[in-house]
């Protein structure tokens, strides 16, 4: 039997875009050929993991089971019950060993491809460590027994550290995965579409506050604004609203991935990064603390997904620190210090104040990294004249002829050469809240002047302009010949 032997289905309707996640889901599970098959699905919380994993099982007459925090006896005694339902038989009272169920739910593809789908695995490690040890010597006795056994085993999670850990080069499961598949926030333009907002400036201030998470728009009510006047309104009858599953997310997120002891000091930490501190030691030094047990934080919040350290586009043993999830950007620069006003102050009254500080601390600095993100996702490679390999935040040096310290390039790209850093092809700054002219255009020559005095080849280098209100005249003039980049919220949203 061949792969298009066996039936795929169409995507269901009420799953939004994850086309490229389901077509690599249904041809895995689809997957006719002779031996039982292994995936793994991850991912953070809150992303659709489980949404898309039972809309799988459903078309396909699957077997999908949600493991949750339990002592291991009662885990086997749900997944019977579980098992018994799916089968139409008696629950297997004989399930004492988890060698007992493995066995069972592989046998349910010894008579074609069927996904099976054990969710939020790691829950089920972490009472039985034995666990991915007795599911490789289950694949191994099939592989023995010379069985036609077609089960496609998929094993899913949120908790990233424990997921690597077990699908590791040293993992006994390592060996047999046939689908690792990560599920990925939402980027900017299908974020836009999920929440149903036309407005492109509107979308960006909604991405900057809730990301690409699919779960916040059930968690806000299932409201989006109405339009851009309705921004602010918005944010105070969900963020800001007691009663709205969002109000406490971002507190839940931290309870939900770090440990008990370290909650404070990751709260700490990522307040200190949204009020400007980009690398460990200016974290460090503000926080009070020993650059040890700041490390440690950061490594748990990298590990968990939470946070991105990249190289300086310039400095590469420069590190900088990035909040990955822009819900806890949000909290952390403008809610954090006002959450007791909330508790005896109208949410409007204290919006107001803080909405500059969200303006400065949150929509700027999320507007420089979706416009790093368009470089990378978007944009065609003739705007810079090559494909971009990287895109990244810049400090550009001073030299001797250059008195002063280094300036700052908020979208450096570099494209894919054999060289360590790649070749330049152009410098940007991004303004959000800034109409953008010749002026802006020859910051950028002087930066690229910088550049070259400090040795960088900036021969193909295209200097860009990144604006969330507009350009001047001059500077569409400019654009048109040749000599600047611009790039404004309707580009970056796919409105050419």
């Amino acid at each position: 039997m061949s792969l298009s032997d066996v039936s795929r289905p169409a995507k269901p309707e009420r799953v939004f875009d994850r086309d490229a996640e389901w077509d690599a889901l249904v041809a895995f599970a689809c997957d006719a050929r002779p031996g039982a098959g292994l995936g793994v699905v991850s991912g953070r919380l809150r992303q659709g993991k489980t949404y898309l994993l039972e809309a799988l099982t459903t078309a396909l007459g699957g077997f999908c089971f949600g493991a949750q925090q339990a002592a291991r006896a009662e885990s086997l005694r749900r997944l019977g019950d579980e098992f018994a339902r799916y089968t139409g038989t008696s629950p297997p009272s004989h399930w004492h060993r988890w060698e007992d169920a493995v066995d069972a739910l592989l046998t349910l593809g010894d008579r074609r491809p069927v996904p099976i789908v054990l969710d939020e695995f790691p829950d089920l490690v972490r009472e039985s460590p034995a666990l991915p040890s007795i599911i490789h010597g289950a694949y191994r006795r099939l592989r023995d027994e010379g069985r036609d056994n077609r089960a496609r085993l998929l094993l899913s999670g949120s908790a990233l550290p424990l997921m690597h850990r077990l699908f590791g080069a040293a993992s006994p499961l390592r060996e047999l995965a046939g689908l690792e598949l990560t599920m990925r926030p939402l980027d900017l333009r299908q974020a836009a579409r999920f929440w149903g907002i036309d407005d492109p400036r509107l979308a960006l201030l909604v991405h900057a506050v809730v990301g690409g998470t699919p779960a916040y728009r059930r968690y806000a009510g299932d409201h989006a604004p109405g339009g851009p006047n309705d921004f602010d309104a918005w944010v105070c009858r969900t963020v800001l609203n007691p009663r709205t599953p969002l109000f406490l997310e971002a507190h839940h997120l931290l309870q939900e991935e770090t440990n008990h002891w370290d909650r404070a000091l990751c709260h700490s930490t990522l307040t200190a990064i949204a009020s400007g501190c980009s690398t460990p030691g200016e974290i460090a030094e503000r926080l009070g603390t020993s650059l040890t047990d700041v490390s440690h934080c950061l490594a748990l919040l990298q590990a968990n997904g939470l946070l991105h350290s990249e190289p300086d586009a310039f400095r590469p043993h420069l590190i900088r620190l990035r909040i990955a999830e822009p819900l806890l950007a949000f909290e952390h620069a403008a809610l954090w210090p006002n959450r007791s006003a909330l508790e005896h102050q109208d949410a409007d009254e204290v919006w107001r104040r803080v909405r500059p500080v969200f303006d400065s601390a949150v929509a700027r600095p999320h507007f420089a990294q979706i416009c790093r993100d368009w470089v990378m996702d978007f944009a065609d490679p003739t705007v810079f004249g090559a494909r971009p390999a990287t895109a990244a935040h810049g400090s550009v040096p001073g030299t001797a002829r250059h008195a002063g310290p280094g300036a700052e390039a908020d979208v450096v790209v570099h494209g894919r050469t054999d060289a360590d850093s790649g070749a330049l092809l152009s410098v940007g700054v991004a303004c959000w809240d800034e109409v953008m002219d010749l002026h802006h255009l020859e910051h950028l020559r002087r930066l690229l002047d910088l550049l070259a005095a400090a040795g960088e080849d900036v021969t193909h280098a295209r200097p860009a302009c990144y604006s969330g209100v507009g350009f001047t005249p001059a500077l569409r003039v400019a654009e048109a010949d040749g000599h600047v980049v611009l790039v404004d919220l309707d580009r970056l949203y796919g409105e050419e």
